[in-house]
């Protein structure tokens, strides 16, 4: 198999603008790249949180403005190092939370679920795996 990483995952938003900004603000990516598709219509954007070999966002903005409710992808996970420090923040901004709590599973990892600007699920994750 010729595959090392997930490269990116890919989402459609219907603002590019709006989405790096709340990428930035609210998840802490880094914008890396911003450019208009050859075909003239799409516009990318590329974020990161800054390490090599990490996998990145690309938003994509003018491929189908008709987005369904959940978005594109059902949900992209981020890792982060203090799940009760995230959920505080998270509640104080403007940011409509889908969960009520934080959830727990058996092996203890915890994670909550909120909505980015086009109704796509984000889901901030605090594993107990080792990476």
């Amino acid at each position: 198999m010729a595959g090392r990483k997930v490269e990116h995952v890919g989402v459609m938003v219907k603002d590019i603008d709006t989405s790096v900004r709340f990428y930035k603000e609210v998840v802490g990516l880094e914008l890396k790249d911003k450019l208009d598709h050859s075909n003239g219509v799409i516009k990318l954007a590329f974020l990161g949180f800054g390490q090599a070999g990490e996998t990145e966002l690309e938003l994509i903005q003018g491929y189908n403005d008709g987005l369904p409710q959940e978005g594109k992808v059902h949900h992209l996970a981020f890792t982060v190092d203090d799940i009760e420090e995230e959920w505080a923040r998270i509640s104080r901004m403007d940011v409509e939370l889908i969960d009520q709590e934080i959830t727990t599973l058996p092996n203890g990892s915890r994670y909550f679920f909120f909505y980015g600007p086009d109704g796509e699920w984000i889901e901030f994750f605090q594993s107990t795996r080792s990476s």
